[in-house]
């Protein structure tokens, strides 16, 4: 068995892994909110999800999280009309993207929070790290 300090320490570093790449996908999504495709009638960006997983640290019998995969969202898109459009069809409609700013802002202020735990959890393993040492050397 590893020392739980270290294992503390894997743990929260996956979920700073799993968390920057979440962030990473909202910010894509939100940067491409009004893409729409490039010719008449094409499809415009679709939102992308990320997925997690859990899986066993077998060094330290420790559960971390790893992102198993960056996903579609399948969910259909929203129809404008908006005739001047260069990606509008025959009838002037434009398909939007199928991406919501609500939605991509609860996950970027819920992934952003989690980022922020799991960095206070390294803060406090680094401290208390170092306070060990200052004890071995008194």
């Amino acid at each position: 068995m590893m020392d739980p300090m270290i294992s503390s320490l894997k743990i929260a570093s996956s979920g700073l892994s799993a968390q920057s790449t979440r962030l990473q996908v909202v910010s894509e999504n939100i940067a491409n909110a009004n893409t729409t495709g490039d010719t008449a009638g094409s499809d415009p960006y679709r939102r992308k999800i990320v997925t997690f997983q859990s899986e066993l640290d077998r060094l330290t019998g420790a559960d971390l999280v790893k992102v198993a995969d960056v996903g579609r969202d399948q969910s259909p898109f929203i129809v404008e009309r908006d005739p001047g459009n260069p990606a509008a069809n025959a009838d002037g409609y434009v398909k939007m993207p199928n991406v919501n700013m609500l939605v991509e802002m609860a996950d970027m202020r819920e992934a952003n929070r989690s980022y922020e735990a799991n960095l206070q959890v390294v803060k406090q393993a680094r401290e208390l790290i170092n306070m060990t040492i200052d004890l071995l050397r008194s």
